[in-house]
């Protein structure tokens, strides 16, 4: 087995593991509040908190909006966020690898 498929094997177990943590993994994710929540409300000062920039983006709250499913749609958030991030990253690579290609001196 070549080396390069060999690479690609590791990075689609990998990707398969992400996406069945963020699809399946979030059904059983906690729905306390988290640490900083859960101080705010001991402490008496929860009260100040405000909603944040994105409080009405498509997947605020760890949902996709219009789903009636919790379950699902924390999945769906999941599962978008790794895409998301995985369009991003590589994206970013592929362009940090073709700049560092370029000769010197064509002024990029």
């Amino acid at each position: 087995m070549s080396a390069r498929r060999s690479r690609r094997g590791l990075w689609l177990a990998g990707l398969l593991v992400a996406l069945l943590v963020a699809g399946v993994g979030s059904w059983y994710a906690s729905g306390s509040p988290d640490g900083l929540e859960w101080a705010a409300e001991e402490t008496g000062f929860s009260h100040t908190a405000e909603d944040s920039a994105a409080a009405d983006s498509p997947l605020a709250e760890y949902a996709v909006d219009g789903v009636g499913s919790e379950r699902l749609s924390g999945g769906l958030a999941g599962v978008i966020g790794v895409a998301v991030t995985l369009v991003l990253a590589g994206g970013l690579t592929m362009l940090v690898r073709r700049r560092g290609r370029e000769p010197a001196g064509t002024g990029g």
